[in-house]
C-alpha cells in the first residue's frame, strides 16, 4: 500500500511538473514576437544582408529564442514561393516582416495585411510604389534603400579604362530596381560620350548566350544590383574572361566572385541598418512616419587577380583607395 501511495505521489508530481513546464513554454512563446524574414533567393550579396539583419536586431536588443522568434523563408527565385511564404507569416501573426530584395518586399507588401514591412535593400522604393515618399512613407512599408553610388562606379570604370567607349550593361528586364540602376548609369555614361548597349535577361539560363553576344561589341560590362545576374555571375565571368572583357559589378560580392572592381555600399552594413529599423518598429515606431534610410559610406574594392588575368593595369590611386579598407582581392 505504501509503495502504491508513493507511486501515485510520484506520478502526480511528474504531471504537475510537466504542466508547469508547458505553461512556461506557452508564456515564453507569447512573449516572443515573431519576426518574418523573406529572402528572394540565395546568393552571397543577399546572404550578407541576412546576416546583417540578425546583427542589427541584436543591437536593438532582440535575440532569437530570447524575446523574438525568427521565421526565415527563402523563395529561391520562385514567385509562387514568395506569395505562399508571405501568407505563412500572416498565419503566424508576425509582429514585423522583413523582405530581402525588391521581389520579397513587394510580395510582403501585397500579402501581409496590416503587418509592418521593412525593406532590406530596395534600389527604387518610389518607382516600385512601395512608399509614397522617402521621408514620409505613408503606409506599412519603410526600411533601407539600396543606393549604390552609380556616379562613383562610372568614374571608377573610366579611371581604370580611360579609352573604353562601348559599355555593355547586363540586367534582368523584370527586376524594377535593376532596370532603374541601368537607366541611371546609361544617362550618366551618355553624358560623358560613351555608348551604352543594354543586354537583358529573364533568367540565369540567358546569361551565357547574352555574354557571347556581347563579345567583340563592348569594351567593358557594367552589372547593376541584380539578383539574377548575381546568381549566375560565374557563367557571365567565364564568357567575359575568355573574351578579355572586364566586368564592373555594383555589388562587392560579385567582385569577390571575379568581377574587376567596384565602388559600393557594404551589403552587410545595409542588413545591419535594416535590422535596426525592424527593431525600432518592434519598439513601437510607426512605419508610415519612419523615413527610408540608406547607408552613405562607400568602399572601393578591386580584384587584382582578375586584373592580372585580363592584363589590366589598376591605377595607383584606385589601389590606395582599396587598401584603406583592405579591399583588395589577390
Amino acid at each position: 500500500m505504501k509503495r502504491l501511495i508513493g507511486t501515485i505521489i510520484a506520478l502526480f508530481a511528474f504531471l504537475v511538473a510537466a504542466f508547469v513546464i508547458e505553461v512556461n513554454k506557452q508564456t515564453t512563446a507569447q512573449k516572443e514576437k515573431v519576426v518574418g524574414i523573406l529572402q528572394t533567393m540565395s546568393h552571397p550579396a543577399l546572404d550578407q544582408i541576412h546576416r546583417g539583419i540578425i546583427k542589427g536586431l541584436e543591437d536593438e536588443g532582440y535575440r532569437e529564442g530570447k524575446n523574438i522568434q525568427i521565421g526565415f523563408q527563402n523563395a529561391q527565385g520562385d514567385q509562387s514561393n514568395l506569395k505562399s511564404m508571405s501568407d505563412r507569416f500572416n498565419q503566424r501573426n508576425a509582429a514585423v516582416t522583413i523582405g530581402i530584395a525588391t521581389p520579397a518586399v513587394q510580395s510582403l507588401a501585397n500579402e501581409s495585411g496590416d503587418t509592418p514591412v521593412i525593406m532590406g535593400a530596395v534600389s527604387d522604393p518610389l518607382g516600385t510604389h512601395l512608399v509614397k515618399s522617402l521621408n514620409h512613407p505613408g503606409g506599412k512599408v519603410t526600411g533601407v534603400q539600396d543606393r549604390q553610388p552609380i556616379p562613383a562606379q562610372l568614374k571608377l570604370l573610366r579611371t581604370i579604362l580611360p579609352k573604353a567607349k562601348r559599355i555593355g550593361v547586363v540586367y534582368t528586364s523584370s527586376d524594377d530596381s535593376s532596370a532603374s540602376e541601368y537607366r541611371e548609369f546609361r544617362k550618366l555614361a551618355e553624358k560623358e560620350g560613351l555608348t551604352v548597349r543594354p543586354y537583358t535577361i529573364t533568367s540565369t539560363n540567358d546569361i551565357e548566350q547574352v555574354a557571347q553576344t556581347m563579345a567583340g561589341k563592348v569594351q567593358a560590362v557594367y552589372v547593376p544590383t541584380d539578383n539574377t545576374v548575381a546568381s549566375g555571375i560565374a557563367t557571365l565571368l567565364k564568357a567575359t574572361n575568355e573574351a578579355k572583357i572586364p566586368v564592373f559589378p555594383a555589388a562587392d560580392t560579385m567582385v569577390k566572385s571575379g568581377g574587376l572592381a567596384t565602388r559600393c555600399v557594404s551589403q552587410f552594413d545595409m542588413g545591419v541598418l535594416t535590422g535596426h529599423m525592424a527593431g525600432q518598429i518592434l519598439k513601437g515606431k510607426n512605419p508610415a512616419d519612419t523615413p527610408v534610410r540608406k547607408v552613405t559610406s562607400y568602399e572601393t574594392m578591386i580584384n587584382q587577380k582578375a586584373a592580372n588575368e585580363l592584363n589590366i593595369h589598376i591605377p595607383d590611386s584606385v589601389i590606395k583607395a582599396a587598401q584603406k579598407k583592405g579591399r583588395i582581392i589577390k
